[in-house]
């Protein structure tokens, strides 16, 4: 086949071009690709973590329309709406219990099975217990226990220090499937009379937690029933723990996390008390914080807010 000589020249003039075109942007192309890369990378370093006082079902609060029942919804919605890594619960008995691990089917629960050894059974006497759901698609459970903040911490419902109630502990070991890191996650409630009651049940968990390596993530999460200026938060601080909410950007005033189903009430407001955290150790940092003040049609979940951390290892 003879072949037309201009053309042929006509054809390699165009294909140096395009290939000049493209070397051109080779540059531009990887550092598209690297950002998109480092921006990956950044997104997978970073956890989303819950804390969450749902209230225990009452029936003086079903009295008042602010029942379980009538909240439920309202808590599962606000929860899946915040697409978090880790939810921390407390004050939840084992029906709210049931209808959480029913309805976040993304997440594996612990922190309920187990023996109830408390002899009052129901409402606020009965053993509110602190199960911590994380994402099943995230993590790979490798561990995970719980214990009693008492004096006998392996006897159910054992209460020490003049607590007005049993208190208890749940903390689990997981691996992050995406950065192949393990962490702990610990969930508590102090209890909400004794001040000296707090201090030493925090002072367990910190002694108990501090057998981890320095360089070991940990995350504390729960209701302290303490101010930021308390001594129980001290014990915290003090024991090289850092607190999510004030090392982020700053944010001013903190703010109460309680308001008794009474959100709009402004003098109350001003009287409440941030009382629930999320603290680090370890090599991970909060990049924000918020207390969570949604409600659902209209509907809140909780007579406390529920608070949110974004951290980053």
């Amino acid at each position: 086949m003879i072949s037309n000589n201009n053309d042929n020249k006509a054809s390699s003039r165009r294909g140096f071009l395009q290939k000049i075109g493209v070397l051109s942007l080779l540059p531009f192309v990887d550092f598209q690709l690297a950002s998109a890369d480092e921006n990956s990378v950044s997104f997978e370093k970073r956890l989303k973590i819950l804390t969450c006082n749902i209230r225990v079902d009452l029936l003086e609060d079903e009295q008042k329309g602010v029942g379980w029942k009538d909240r439920r919804e309202a808590c599962i919605q606000i929860i899946k709406s915040k697409k978090a890594d880790v939810v921390s619960f407390q004050e939840v008995l084992r029906s709210q219990f049931l209808d959480l691990k029913s309805s976040l089917t993304g997440y594996y629960a612990f922190g309920f099975d187990g023996p109830e050894m408390d002899v009052r059974q129901v409402g606020y006497h009965g053993i509110a217990k602190n199960p911590i759901f994380f994402s099943k698609k995230r993590f790979e459970l490798l561990n995970a226990g719980g214990y009693w903040l008492s004096e006998t911490p392996l006897e159910a419902g054992s209460i020490s220090w003049g607590s007005a109630r049993a208190r208890n502990l749940s903390w689990v070991r997981l691996l992050d499937k995406k950065t192949n890191k393990e962490l702990r996650i610990i969930n508590l409630h102090l209890d909400h009379v004794k001040q000296e009651a707090r201090v030493e049940q925090v002072k367990m968990v910190l002694k108990e937690a501090s057998q981890y390596q320095n360089e070991f993530v940990q995350i504390l999460t729960g209701d302290f029933n303490a101010a930021p200026d308390s001594a129980v938060i001290n014990e915290v601080l003090s024991s090289g723990w850092s607190d999510s909410f004030d090392v982020s950007a700053a944010q001013g005033v903190a703010g109460g996390t309680t308001h008794a189903f009474m959100p709009h009430d402004a003098e109350r407001a001003k009287r409440a008390k941030k009382i629930d955290y999320i603290f680090t150790k370890g090599p991970v940092s909060a990049i924000s914080s918020t207390i969570i003040k949604d409600s659902y049609h209209g509907v809140y979940p909780s007579d406390h807010y529920f608070l949110e951390a974004i951290l980053e290892y």
